[in-house]
């Protein structure tokens, strides 16, 4: 016997829902065959609302019993919610683990294929520092001002000289670029010194000492990162990359 599901879901000329696409799609991986219910205009959206006292759509329903919008269909299914929910990690491990990838491929290229040799080198260890300093630049000067406004609120130079906030990102960029094109040691390793030392100061001082619940503004302004264990890392690894440089 099939299971069926009733969906309604806005699509209009201006806008189609995507958790409607979403719910939809869900529904037939579950095997239901699914009556798919069209809003086509905000007015009929809105007076679908009103009749069955609902605030959004996507709206399923099974066995003529409402389930509700996406979230509450993934729940029926017992699947967790599609957001992450509070805190995550996820933005800057993924940045870490591609950069590392990355930093492997540009290995095995310039060994021709002799994998052993040159993906457990230094070298391929600095390219994925660099990379990843290059990267999480990139996710702050996405939106500087959004940076800036949660930098400011753990880091010690930052909260006494507010436009080093504005100027760290570029300084990140400039090592960890720097690093991958060869630049001379003392061009490139004080930059990564100075901003790794103070930011791991800064990071023990307000996790680990005044014990602040803090978000990392490592990854960008707008991400739900906790500061803690892996924004010192990332301070870490530009000290050690700056010492590395002075040594090779």
């Amino acid at each position: 016997m099939s299971k069926t599901a009733s969906l309604y879901r806005m699509v209009t000329p201006e806008h189609i829902c995507p958790f409607g696409l979403k719910s939809k799609d869900l529904l037939e991986r579950k095997g239901f065959e699914v009556q798919d219910h069209t809003l086509t205009t905000r007015e009929e959206a809105d007076a679908f609302k009103a009749k069955h006292d609902v605030e959004t759509t996507p709206q399923t329903f099974i066995d003529n019993e409402r389930v509700g919008g996406y979230d509450e269909l993934r729940s029926y299914f017992g699947k967790p919610p599609a957001a992450p929910q509070g805190k995550t990690y996820t933005p800057v491990t993924s940045i870490f683990a591609m950069a590392f990838v990355l930093a492997i491929a540009f290995s095995y290229h310039v060994g021709q294929g002799a994998v052993m040799q040159n993906i457990f080198s230094m070298r391929t260890l600095e390219v994925f520092v660099a990379l990843s300093m290059s990267v999480l630049a990139v996710q702050k000067l996405r939106d500087l001002n959004s940076f800036s406004n949660q930098f400011i609120t753990y880091d010690l130079f930052a909260m006494k000289v507010v436009r080093y906030a504005y100027v760290y990102p570029f300084a990140e960029a400039f090592a960890g670029i720097g690093m991958i094109a060869g630049l001379p040691a003392w061009l490139v390793a004080p930059v990564s010194l100075f901003i790794g030392t103070v930011g791991a100061v800064s990071v023990i001082k307000a996790v680990y000492i005044d014990k602040r619940d803090l978000k990392c503004a490592c990854a960008g302004g707008d991400t739900n990162v906790p500061l803690g264990f892996v924004s010192l890392t990332e301070n870490l690894f530009m000290i050690a990359a700056g010492i590395w440089m002075f040594v090779r």
